[in-house]
């Protein structure tokens, strides 16, 4: 960690957000560029079309592709000095992979790099494999993670009766464990997203309609050739642009971030409300402190951690989502210094699902204080009593619970003897007698079970 650090994601959560640097820092986004040039002299050195490329070697692929495998931070600081006189970064790349091949057998074929390309068709795939590569490979482990913990305890309290609350009010009781199957649900469904996410590439030209290409070959199949390019990287091919990809992708990938992200504020919210009701309790930490002056404390502090990280998320997510799909024309530049901030944006997300991970390895759930608020709410018997008088064709049965249950307290011994005194079945009354506030659940584990499975 950097105490000189401008941004917490390298100073304070440096450790945190590390995984990332591979993607996202300008290390990386100069080696994820070399590796597009590189990539595009090998595929027009294997193209029959194109006359004046000489095939490569087995030995000479091996050689071009070590300028990525074994770039370096050196040789990123090289890139970075040629470009204080070039003043363009892929300019810069180029004439660096240049003097790479100088003096080599492929010193033939340096004339070749950058061939018919305009920086954004270098720039669009090294975004899109910077992002691919982030997602995949850190952020979805992460997620997973996150999600497997909380089907644990999920699955472990399907059984756990838990009194509800809507509008911060008693509601018909639940489990600890449906509860929280509820955000893994949810959190599933967006994850699914995030794995088929397409991510889109194009290798088109200035304008996006080969004009460079086909002054020297017209007779190339140029849109098969770029395609096949693309979708080699494991990418999307996208045929029709301006000079830009048009980052609809990206919106979509962030959005879906975004909705990610606030399932899990939902849950971060939830989890700190019930930490307040003491439905779970927080292990102490030897040697942390919750307050500077009062000694009791132990705080949610995870939880809270984790919504802060998400409203700084959502704001550059959101931004990005809305500003990079709009571009003047052909082109303007705006997107390029925009887009340098969506390794920011992920970090944050990864910083949140990292504090919401730890805050919840640090519960234990709290089964007295469970069973207490439950013994503490009769009242929400007034559901099933009233219900159980509608079938039974008894009128104004809303209102008769009503008058005796809202705004007033009511125990076991005032339920009993409302329900002695109805006229029903007694079989339903037997039914009701039997009934408690914990045992009111409806079929909460059995609906948490199977969508834990990943039944419907």
């Amino acid at each position: 960690m950097s105490l000189r650090a401008v941004s917490a994601i390298d100073g304070r959560y440096a450790t945190l957000t590390a995984p990332l640097s591979a993607f996202f820092s300008e290390y990386a986004l100069i080696r994820f560029r070399v590796r597009v040039e590189i990539e595009w002299l090998i595929l027009l050195s294997d193209r029959p079309e194109i006359t004046d490329v000489r095939p490569l070697t087995p030995e000479e692929r091996i050689q071009l592709r070590r300028c990525v495998t074994e770039f370096s931070e050196e040789d990123a600081l090289l890139v970075k000095e040629i470009e204080r006189t070039t003043n363009h970064d892929v300019k810069a790349v180029e004439y660096f992979l240049k003097r790479r091949l100088d003096g080599t057998s492929l010193d033939d074929v340096r004339e070749w790099l950058h061939f018919a390309c305009t920086s954004e068709d270098i720039n669009n795939l090294a975004h899109a494999l910077m992002l691919k590569g982030a997602i995949e490979e850190v952020f979805l482990p992460q997620a997973d993670r996150l999600v497997a913990d909380v089907a644990a305890l999920a699955s472990e309290t399907a059984d756990v009766p838990m009194l509800s609350h809507t509008h911060g009010q008693p509601a018909s009781p639940t489990t600890v464990g449906k509860e929280l199957a509820v955000f893994v649900t949810r959190w599933r469904r967006q994850i699914a997203r995030l794995r088929t996410q397409e991510y889109l590439g194009k290798m088109n030209g200035a304008v996006g309609n080969f004009n460079a290409h086909l002054s020297a070959y017209p007779d190339a199949p140029w849109p098969d050739i770029a395609e096949r390019f693309v979708t080699g990287f494991g990418l999307t091919y996208n045929p029709l642009t301006t000079q830009i990809e048009p980052h609809d992708y990206m919106a979509e990938l962030f959005h879906n971030l975004v909705r990610w992200n606030n399932i899990l504020l939902d849950f971060d919210r939830d989890l700190w409300g019930y930490i307040h009701l003491k439905y779970f309790r927080q292990k102490a930490v030897a040697g942390e402190i919750g307050s500077s002056t009062m000694p009791h404390k132990v705080n949610p502090i995870d939880f809270e951690n984790s919504e802060a990280n998400i409203g700084l998320s959502n704001a550059i997510l959101e931004h990005l989502a809305s500003k990079l799909t709009v571009s003047r024309w052909q082109r303007d530049l705006s997107d390029s210094s925009a887009i340098r901030s969506v390794g920011t944006g992920i970090a944050y997300a990864c910083i949140a699902v990292g504090a919401t991970l730890r805050g919840l390895r640090k519960l234990s759930v709290n089964g007295a204080a469970l069973t207490a608020d439950l013994e503490d709410a009769w009242e929400v018997l007034a559901e099933p009593v009233q219900t159980v008088l509608r079938k039974a064709g008894i009128s104004d049965a809303y209102e008769k619970l009503k008058d005796l249950t809202r705004g007033s307290g009511i125990d076991a011994v005032g339920m009993h003897a409302f329900i002695a005194d109805l006229n029903l079945p007694e079989e339903d009354k037997e039914r009701l007698l039997r009934m408690t506030p914990a045992a009111y659940i409806g079929l909460a584990p059995e609906l948490a079970r199977r969508a834990l499975a990943g039944e419907e």
